[in-house]
């Protein structure tokens, strides 16, 4: 029998520690680790078994997530900041979403054989969606400031966040320019999440909440700009049609569209993330995918854009950029 290649063999097992930190997770182990503590007393915390919790804590141990001395446990410095509900910086909530996403990954090879997840049409349950809208926060809020330098917010005065979640970069257009006004265009329980964000940002005189849907006939009207970040995926081709059609008459003449997303190479094998994304969302949405720059451009000209450009941004996502003509 062939010997595997140690690296093959590594990665074909590094679902181990993955799965081992979100049960942690998912347990909400580390806010119970802020001092050191006996495995019997995480159990009786937790409502978990003790000779498993025991087993659970060792190789967190193991992996350097917490510390062991004389048979007490406690986090390490990053489990504190990070993964403690005790921490004004935990992540937690959004690491959920992960969570989530591993039954929907479990479910690949079905979804291969199929074409399509048998999950797709599923409603978020109240604790998903605020897992889903935690995760893209915590992404935007450092992406933003990149995005908006690179879209720019010259002569835009009025703005479209379409599918814009939980306001991250509505509010980080509006902080760039006080004469910016943005409409956020969403589901009503996500906007209820993005209002919170809108208020802590203090911005809520000029980013407004519409509730809405991605399929309604129309978005609006003389908007300068559209943004439209991390949904063309979730969509089918002939629905990110639609939606561009409908985001150009939303625009005025000389108006502009920007979409941010994970853009592939025309081989559509690269980037990596993008190409390892757009199996996340067949395991996750009915007709999702990666698309590439081609495909875009293409889109974008049968809606009527010109001026189709690309624009490569640090990180996994990009850009495609359009202009209504004048």
């Amino acid at each position: 029998m062939e010997r595997l290649p140690d690296d093959l063999l590594e990665r074909i097992n590094a679902f181990r520690e993955s799965r081992l930190l979100l049960t942690a997770v998912e347990l909400d182990l580390f806010t119970a680790l802020d001092e050191p503590v006996s495995a019997a007393a995480v159990a009786a915390r937790l409502g978990t078994d003790a000779r498993a919790t025991e087993m659970l804590l060792n190789a967190l141990t193991a992996i350097g997530m917490l510390t062991k001395r004389d048979g007490l446990y406690q986090n390490t410095e990053t489990a504190a900041r990070c993964l403690s509900g005790h921490s004004r910086g935990s992540v937690r909530t959004a690491l959920m979403h992960v969570a989530h996403l591993w039954k929907s990954w479990s479910r690949l090879t079905d979804c291969v054989r199929r074409g399509a997840s048998p999950q797709a049409r599923r409603r978020r349950s109240k604790a998903e969606t605020e897992a889903f809208i935690a995760m893209m926060h915590y992404n935007a809020e450092e992406r933003a400031p990149m995005v908006v330098e690179a879209v720019g917010v010259q002569g835009v005065r009025r703005m479209l966040d379409l599918g814009g979640g939980s306001g991250a970069y509505a509010i980080a257009f509006a902080q760039a320019s006080p004469e910016l006004e943005v409409d956020i265009l969403d589901q009503p329980a996500v906007l209820r999440l993005a209002r919170k964000h809108i208020r802590a940002a203090g911005v809520g005189e000029r980013v407004k909440t519409c509730p809405g849907d991605l399929h309604q006939p129309a978005y609006g009207e003389n908007y300068d700009l559209v943004f439209i970040s991390a949904i063309c995926h979730m969509l089918g081709p002939d629905e990110n049609r639609a939606m561009l059609r409908k985001s150009f008459e939303a625009l005025k003449p000389g108006g502009r569209i920007a979409i941010q997303d994970f853009i592939l190479e025309p081989d559509k094998v690269s980037p990596r993330a993008a190409a390892l994304f757009s199996l996340n969302m067949l395991v996750n949405t009915r007709a999702g995918a990666s698309y590439s720059e081609p495909e875009y451009a293409t889109w974008l000209q049968e809606a009527g854009f010109r001026e189709i450009r690309r624009v490569r941004l640090h990180g996994p996502t990009g850009l495609m950029l359009g202009v209504r003509a004048a």
